[in-house]
């Protein structure tokens, strides 16, 4: 317990930066993913490239290559912002295409004729998808999207070698203050604990809510 005692808010410091880059990227990646989604549905053939492209590229890149590509290379472009932003930008992305082939796997869920009667009713593509497939879709797809934040919540420790915040990094200044190592990736592995826990409860909360009976 001394070395959470001792190094409270040290803790505290690393474990706020998880969680903001945990809800940042999130976030973007919620948004993201239902966009590519919609693009690999849409009847128009330029976005379905588009989404396919974006999604194949993401999932077959390493995550610690994307935080390199953001991290290092962007600001070589003249785009220069806080770490913390490349940060969330880099995971946001990564994990907006699984989100992506989560939501498409809902959508895939739907029966067609709910789309046919919806475009029989004069509906455009993208009141059919808002209004009559999302919506279904969403009850589906809401346990694959729990576990996919889990998994961003866990690699957002990546972070904390780019200088960014972390919960993870924390580590760092125990060591160099003598902490026994092991305890101090104890604390380190509740914390990430907590926060996994939080969101598994969350989507628990809302798969009973919205979910569809098996």
């Amino acid at each position: 317990m001394n070395v959470l005692l001792d190094n409270l808010s040290l803790y505290g410091q690393g474990l706020l930066g998880t969680v903001e880059l945990t809800v940042f990227a999130s976030l973007l990646a919620l948004v993201l993913g239902f966009v590519m989604a919609a693009f690999r549905v849409a009847p128009v053939g330029s976005l379905r490239i588009f989404g396919t492209v974006w999604v194949t590229v993401l999932r077959n890149t390493p995550l610690t290559l994307l935080f390199f590509a953001v991290l290092l290379g962007l600001p070589r472009f003249g785009l220069v912002l806080p770490f913390q932003l490349f940060a969330v930008l880099a995971l946001g992305c990564y994990t907006s295409a699984f989100i992506c082939e989560a939501v498409r796997s809902g959508i895939n869920t739907v029966p067609a004729g709910q789309g046919e009667a919806a475009r029989s009713l004069g509906m455009t593509f993208v009141q059919t998808l808002g209004l009559v497939v999302l919506p279904q879709a969403f009850r589906s797809v809401i346990p694959p999207i729990g576990s996919t934040l889990i998994a961003l919540a866990k690699n957002s420790a990546i972070a904390g070698s780019f200088s960014v915040v972390e919960l993870l990094g924390v580590y760092k200044p125990l060591n160099e203050m003598g902490y026994g190592i092991v305890w101090s990736f104890v604390w380190i592995a509740v914390g990430y604990l907590l926060v996994t826990l939080t969101i598994g409860a969350l989507f628990n909360a809302l798969e009973k809510h919205y979910g569809v009976a098996r």
